[in-house]
């Protein structure tokens, strides 16, 4: 058996991104996090589990909490599995960033990036 905890469509509204014009207002960035638990059964015990509130408080931390603007949805995903991979219940991540108001040079698209970890 495989359990996974998950926060799915988590908008924040930050102040990133490349361009300097993208430090100035914030924009949304919707993220997605599934974590697969190293533990096949968890009981009913929330230590043997992930809270799906620490994922909010990890995507928090990064997106609101950064010294300095991050420029790429790929930073951004690294430094969310950073702070819940300190979780010792977790054995893989997938966290997904959308951007919907990106600087596109054409209307329509979503940009999207995607990033799984597992622990070794």
């Amino acid at each position: 058996m495989t359990i996974r905890v998950g926060l799915e469509r988590y908008t924040v509204m930050a102040k990133h991104g490349y361009y300097a014009f993208e430090h100035k207002q914030e924009q949304p960035f919707v993220f997605t996090v599934w974590a697969t638990l190293s533990k096949a059964k968890v009981g009913n015990e929330l230590s043997n589990t992930l809270n799906y509130a620490d994922i909010q408080v990890a995507i928090d931390r990064v997106m609101l909490e950064s010294e300095a603007p991050i420029a790429l949805m790929e930073e951004m995903a690294e430094q969310v599995i950073e702070q819940i991979a300190a979780f010792q219940t977790v054995a893989a991540l997938h966290v997904r960033v959308e951007k919907p108001n990106a600087p596109l040079p054409h209307p329509g698209g979503l940009p999207v990036i995607e990033v799984e970890w597992h622990r070794n």
